[in-house]
């Protein structure tokens, strides 16, 4: 994935961090410059093959065609890249054919421009019923009558616009489709997320060394967005969390500042060509006393549990059960009670940073190579403060491999790049 350039560099900010105490850098940040050059973005022959597999389980589920409208989906499977607003653009995949792409007359030449193949478009102006034109393209295909799948996210005036233009159409789940296409990452798409990952790790590196007493959680979210910017992050997201609010795990609008002895909780990631990273690091701003340390080591163990039970065959819910039982013989718990785990050990992950499925108690799929997931455990202790570490994990033939190293300690909290 790196150069040995970028390598060297980005292994030298992470060493430059670790050795700074936080809070006592005075120094300027590192400069930093993108990490991005050397990608490759997925191929119109991929996006094409994953049509033909989405068509090959349409025939298996007897779905007749799908719809997709602007958003993860649509970018897998077309690269077409478009927002959602009140007017209809959808992608239709159809059980045999070409895809066709429905959008309003004045968008087309934009929606053109980001189309990576098919060349079907059906426009339509603004006094007209946009769901009679995908009515019209479905029949075109030999589509009067079956099921058709809608996405996960298709909006109800969609669903109901479809309804009553396609009356004998019945509308159905397309989940098989999308999630069975969705949920194995392919090498290209693993080397988009490693490089996401990356930058977040750097970003952390050059970050922690410029923790200082009295910021506040908005200047630390600052700090790590315009870092993984900086790095050639996209659709960068932050979050910073201080004492007592750490042990809420999505914070508390509290006001709250670095403090000396005090846990600082990030959870922050970016994407690259529309893959995710997600890593969440907890520091002590100074030194931390003897039960932030236990609890710290009992976080980093949970995620080995999680990693060791990750086992190809396995359903995925064992994993959660595994560090659950872990915490238990600790102390924590029972199960999802507090002080412990009150979450889900870790989520499936890819173009969104929540996909299905998750290391949560009762899910039974299985766990099989391309599969990609959080490893997130974490320990809160309400009114005092929590601990959570995240890395992000794939599934190969013979088990779990990280995207990025776990921390080894409380003294050396960053971690390294796989």
């Amino acid at each position: 994935m790196f150069t040995k350039r970028q390598l060297i560099k980005g292994s030298a900010l992470i060493a430059a961090a670790t050795l700074a105490a936080p809070g006592l850098a005075k120094e300027a940040a590192p400069a930093l410059a993108p990490i991005t050059d050397d990608i490759k973005p997925i191929s119109v022959a991929e996006r094409e093959a994953r049509v033909a597999r989405a068509q090959a389980l349409m025939n298996w589920h007897k779905i007749d065609a799908i719809v997709l409208e602007p958003g993860p989906a649509m970018l897998y499977f077309t690269g077409i890249k478009w927002w959602r607003s009140e007017r209809l653009t959808c992608v239709v995949i159809p059980r045999t054919g070409d895809i066709g792409i429905i959008t309003p007359f004045f968008e087309e030449p934009s929606v053109r421009e980001s189309m990576s193949f098919g060349d079907d478009v059906r426009t339509w102006h603004e006094h007209e019923n946009p769901f009679l034109r995908v009515a019209e393209l479905l029949g075109d295909r030999g589509i009067k009558a079956g099921k058709l799948g809608l996405e996960a996210s298709v909006r109800w005036f969609v669903a109901d616009g479809l309804r009553q233009a396609a009356p004998k159409l019945q509308l159905v789940s397309a989940d098989p489709i999308t999630r069975g296409c969705r949920m194995y990452k392919s090498a290209a798409e693993l080397a988009l997320m490693k490089k996401a990952n990356e930058i977040t790790l750097l970003a952390y590196g050059a970050v922690y060394g410029q923790l200082q007493k009295g910021m506040t959680p908005q200047d630390v979210n600052n700090l790590m967005r315009n870092a993984q910017a900086a790095l050639g992050g996209e659709g960068v997201w932050t979050m910073a969390l201080f004492g007592e609010a750490s042990a809420y795990p999505h914070g508390s609008d509290q006001p709250q500042e670095i403090k000396e002895g005090q846990i600082v909780l990030m959870d922050c990631g970016c994407a690259v060509e529309g893959y995710q990273s997600d890593i969440s690091r907890t520091f002590v701003f100074g030194e931390p006393n003897a039960e932030q340390q236990k609890i710290w080591q009992l976080v980093r163990e949970g995620q080995n549990v999680a990693f060791n039970a990750a086992k190809p065959g396995v359903a995925a819910g064992k994993v959660d059960d595994a560090v659950r039982d872990y915490y238990q013989k600790q102390g924590f718990g029972p199960q999802y009670q507090l002080p412990g785990l009150s979450h889900r050990t870790g989520h499936g992950i890819g173009m969104e940073g929540h996909e299905p499925v998750n290391f949560v108690r009762g899910e039974t799929t299985a766990l099989a190579p391309g599969m990609c997931f959080s490893n997130e455990p974490g320990i809160y202790i309400p009114g005092e403060f929590g601990v959570r570490l995240e890395d992000c994990l794939y599934m190969t033939e013979t088990g779990p491999a990280w995207f990025t190293h776990p921390p080894e300690s409380l003294a050396k909290p960053l971690g390294h790049l796989a």
